[in-house]
């Protein structure tokens, strides 16, 4: 990842909406989910939905495919740990660090 993907995602995720869209999605898992189910879940207006969706896709965070009349909506986890890596790359000034489970955060620092 480079710095302008990662400043697309991070600018994608810096909304409240949808950094709650995109978490729904990462619970959802591999499965994804509708934007009827979505817009319900997180009680949103689907056009508002249909909108924050096609933020975080343009930012690479989530992918669509059609499946019938529908479309799921899915976290693209390799996007999202691909960002994570580029945040945490020289964490602990390149040493060896323990992200601990509880709080993912470094341990060492």
């Amino acid at each position: 990842m480079n710095e302008r993907q990662a400043v697309a995602a991070l600018g994608a995720l810096a909304h409240a909406q949808r950094l709650r869209v995109f978490r729904a999605l990462v619970v959802a898992g591999p499965v994804g989910a509708t934007p009827s189910a979505m817009a319900d879940q997180l009680d949103v207006a689907r056009n508002t939905l249909s909108f924050h969706l096609k933020e975080l896709a343009r930012a690479g965070l989530v992918s669509a495919q059609p499946q019938g009349r529908n479309l799921i909506y899915r976290a693209d986890f390799t996007h999202m740990n691909q960002l994570l890596g580029y945040l945490t790359e020289h964490c602990c000034q390149g040493a060896e660090c323990e992200v601990g489970d509880a709080s993912r955060s470094c341990t060492s620092c």
